[in-house]
């Protein structure tokens, strides 16, 4: 079979429009450097990935997110001189106005990893449906079941 030649694949109309369009095929941060995406629920309503924590830290600013570091545990690896150790972090961050997210990270040392685990919990922030436990009193406040 020979390989030289190759055959363009065919997409759909809608497809074909979208890339015409232009606007899911740019990246998230090329988008909010050009300020396209005004908002964080643009990029979840267009289901674009954040690619970059600095989009996070545009968006919700740093005295509004809040950090929690959730368990910093040793781990080890057996080699042949002995046993290697790291340290794992869970980091939760969050706006307390909807938004929240988890990140983990193993580095050699504590800073690192935590430093690291704030980093991939922004990199995961998702928004949270609140609502009401009970009765309905106050601004929705809990996760709804």
């Amino acid at each position: 079979r020979c390989m030289a030649r190759r055959t363009r694949r065919a997409r759909s109309p809608a497809v074909r429009r979208r890339r015409r369009s232009g606007f899911p095929s740019l990246s998230s941060a090329a988008s909010v450097k050009d300020n396209k995406i005004a908002d964080l629920h643009d990029i979840y309503y267009h289901a674009l990935p954040i690619k970059e924590y600095q989009i996070v830290d545009k968006f919700l600013s740093g005295e509004t997110l809040k950090d929690e570091v959730m368990k910093i545990m040793p781990v080890q690896k057996q080699t042949a001189a002995g046993q290697r150790t790291k340290f794992k972090a869970y980091v939760v961050i969050g706006d307390r106005a909807g938004h929240v997210g988890l990140g983990t990270k193993v580095a050699k040392e504590v800073a690192t990893a935590i430093r690291g685990a704030i980093i991939d919990a922004k990199l995961n922030i998702i928004p949270v449906r609140r609502g009401y436990w009970g009765n309905r009193l106050g601004a929705p406040h809990t996760v709804p079941m």
